[in-house]
């Protein structure tokens, strides 16, 4: 056998054994799944800073209110 006949052999091999593995796997409606996700989401609402926001007070990504100047604003102000 050819060195690319092997390669292609074990690529194969490779592929047969991924297929029979997620052959295996336990499946979920799409419906179902949607459906899970949904009731989650509205479980965990009032939780969910994008929706309810983040107090200024607690948000480590509030910008500084650290004012940079150069040396020539500096020195004419305007």
């Amino acid at each position: 056998m050819s060195e690319k006949a092997t390669t292609n052999a074990s690529q194969g091999h490779q592929a047969m054994k991924l297929l029979q593995a997620e052959a295996g796997l336990e499946r979920m409606m799409v419906s179902k799944a949607a459906s899970d996700l949904m009731q989650y989401c509205l479980e965990h609402v009032k939780n969910d800073p994008l929706l309810i926001g983040i107090p200024a007070s607690s948000n480590p990504f509030k910008e500084k209110k650290d004012v940079c100047y150069s040396m020539r604003e500096l020195k004419h102000p305007s």
